[in-house]
């Protein structure tokens, strides 16, 4: 019985990763980039920062402690207003991205422009 309910477990779990993948996939695809990238460690970095519109080398604030906490809050309030969102969903998308992200990748948002290059 318990290996049952571990395996089930297990099966849960991977669906749901799985359903996240594939809501930052489509956020990468409505922003005119690979979706493949959302799943490669540090090049979804870049991309994301590219859909934003913020530098590359930003990737290297994201390594110092606590800078990395107020870049990632810009990144992601970037993120959200370039899908044509408030700064609220920005926030929602760095605390709650689990829900946030599949809002963002099935819903009707479209992106918009890279919001770093408007401000």
């Amino acid at each position: 019985m318990d290996d049952f309910f571990g395996s089930f477990l297990v099966l849960v779990y991977l669906a749901f990763i799985i359903f996240i993948i594939a809501a930052v996939w489509k956020v990468f695809e409505k922003a005119d980039q690979p979706g493949w990238a959302a799943i490669v460690p540090i090049y979804n970095i870049i991309v994301l920062l590219k859909i934003v519109g913020r530098p590359v080398w930003w990737i290297l604030l994201l390594f110092i402690p606590l800078v990395n906490i107020i870049i990632a809050v810009i990144v992601y309030v970037d993120l959200a207003k370039s899908f044509g969102k408030s700064t609220g969903f920005g926030i929602g998308l760095l605390l709650l991205g689990i829900i946030f992200f599949p809002i963002l990748g099935f819903g009707d948002a479209e992106y918009e422009g890279p919001a770093a290059a408007t401000a």
